[in-house]
């Protein structure tokens, strides 16, 4: 819908508090990775020496870090005692602990994205893309962001959206993961199910070690990781090959995502089932004006998603390509009938499950 614009004094005030919330994503996102805020959740009413001291981290640093959560509202501060503190309750979405709320987690993506600022803007005045070599933590991140919308959601609500699921788990069937990360959801599937066998499918390499190391350490002897480029994948998919097939926030990264949807097709079994995790947004940007996170999800796509796809030549989709041009992919694809599911913990994604016939 056409937007009327605001006054002047209006949008000003609108930029400015933009900027401030900009710079407490990033200032949210070294809070996390350092463990600052796990380490106030644990030292209440403290000092900045006490702080630094628990945290094994440069007091000047965190004297800094400090003051921008405190003048942001973050933290609170007693200037009598020189005590700082973190209420319960930002503490409930800000710590380790408290996963799958942690919204921390999710700051880390606006220094990922700023790493390639220069190399993007060279894509605006050139085209092609910046590929995956471009991003150093892209998988940690993901891997934290996997603990939130998966891992946790894992055996309580994501596996049962699935009709008789668990049970052929516990008697045994043949999963693949596609671009399975550092391979969290797999490891802990094939923990709790030691009757299956799981294959995860991942480019990266870095990515791949990680996840092998996992395994070896968790003595897992019915999970193996397949370094794989999923260009063409309808080519090389092997016929008939799994029972379950799973995709979690995978699909629209891809260089080639209606070849990656007809091999998964192709490599199911008859009767078996693909499971896709994916945005939850329309495919028409009218529709997304109100989404709580649109302009986080459209800068993702702009900064990674969309751009990674492009740097191979490929289709770039983008993070918001939406559940219309979802469900018509999988339609090509071969999947007649498709459920689309929202969980009430993840305002991020819909969960697509569908049956090869």
């Amino acid at each position: 819908m056409p937007t009327q614009g605001k006054s002047v004094e209006a949008f000003a005030d609108q930029l400015m508090d933009m900027l401030n919330q900009g710079a407490l994503s990033l200032m949210v996102s070294i809070g996390h990775r350092t463990g600052l805020f796990d380490a106030l959740a644990e030292l209440p009413a403290t000092t900045l020496t006490q702080i630094a001291n628990h945290t094994g981290l440069n007091q000047r640093y965190v004297k800094e870090w400090l003051a921008t959560m405190v003048s942001g509202g973050i933290l609170d501060y007693d200037p009598q005692q020189q005590h700082y503190s973190l209420p319960d309750s930002h503490a409930a979405l800000l710590t380790r602990s408290s996963s799958p709320d942690n919204m921390a987690v999710f700051a880390q993506y606006i220094g990922l994205m700023g790493q390639v600022e220069d190399k993007v803007i060279d894509c605006f005045r050139l085209g092609g893309g910046v590929g995956y070599e471009h991003y150093p933590r892209f998988h940690e991140v993901m891997a934290d962001d996997s603990g939130q919308t998966v891992l946790a959601a894992l055996d309580e609500h994501i596996l049962p959206l699935i009709d008789s699921l668990i049970p052929s788990l516990e008697s045994g069937i043949r999963v693949l993961d596609i671009g399975c990360g550092r391979g969290r959801a797999l490891c802990h599937l094939a923990a709790r199910f030691p009757n299956s066998r799981f294959v995860g499918y991942e480019l990266s390499e870095e990515a791949l070690d990680y996840a092998r190391n996992a395994a070896r350490q968790m003595g897992l002897d019915n999970l193996r990781f397949e370094q794989r480029d999923l260009t063409g994948f309808e080519k090389r998919a092997e016929m008939d090959e799994f029972d379950l097939v799973t995709a979690f926030d995978a699909i629209h990264d891809q260089t080639t995502p209606q070849s990656v949807l007809n091999g998964i097709h192709k490599t199911l079994k008859s009767g078996g089932t693909f499971l896709m995790q994916d945005i939850r947004a329309s495919s028409h940007l009218e529709k997304n004006i109100d989404h709580p996170i649109g302009p986080l999800l459209y800068t993702l796509s702009t900064m990674h998603c969309m751009t990674v796809s492009l740097s191979n030549g490929g289709a770039g989709l983008g993070t918001m390509w939406g559940e219309e041009q979802a469900l018509e992919m999988l339609s090509i694809a071969g999947f007649d009938s498709v459920a689309v599911h929202q969980l009430d913990h993840d305002i991020q994604n819909n969960f697509y499950v569908m049956r090869k016939a």
